[in-house]
């Protein structure tokens, strides 16, 4: 290899290094541990236990939630309650433990198990809106 074909592989490898770098500086960025402007909507259920056996005490929960521009849902688990998501209106951003994150745009869903500790911020500039559906006990 000649000294320009050493410079450019040396300046490409630098520049992988640098995007791995800022790639994982924006996946562990510190998760919120409040709610911000968000809103939920006023949830509706349905009482699992008359409906099947072996879940009683746990309830099938539906809510619109709303996350204003720059707002956030704080980091949670859900662990005992799987939940699945669908984005209505605009864009959410989502952190996973493990610096993972993912843009889900309108039309999106999101599978949440039991693994699934996370959290979400509305980075756009319109409010995202989200179907969010669970198992959840009271």
């Amino acid at each position: 290899m000649n000294r320009k074909q050493i410079l450019g592989a040396a300046i490409a490898v630098a520049g992988l290094a640098s995007a791995f770098v800022i790639g994982i500086a924006i996946g562990e960025q510190a998760a919120p541990t409040e709610n911000k402007g968000m809103t939920v909507g006023k949830p509706t259920v349905v009482e699992l236990g008359p409906e099947i056996d072996s879940v009683e005490g746990r309830q099938l929960r539906l809510r619109v939630i709303t996350i204003e521009p720059g707002g956030a849902a704080a980091i949670h688990s859900h662990k005992g309650r799987p939940a699945v998501a669908y984005i209505v209106h605009g864009t959410l951003t989502e952190y996973r433990e493990g610096g993972w994150v993912k843009e889900h745009p309108e039309g999106d869903t999101i599978a949440e198990t039991k693994e699934v500790t996370h959290w979400a911020q509305n980075n756009g500039d319109t409010p995202t809106v989200v179907l969010a559906v669970d198992v959840f006990k009271p």
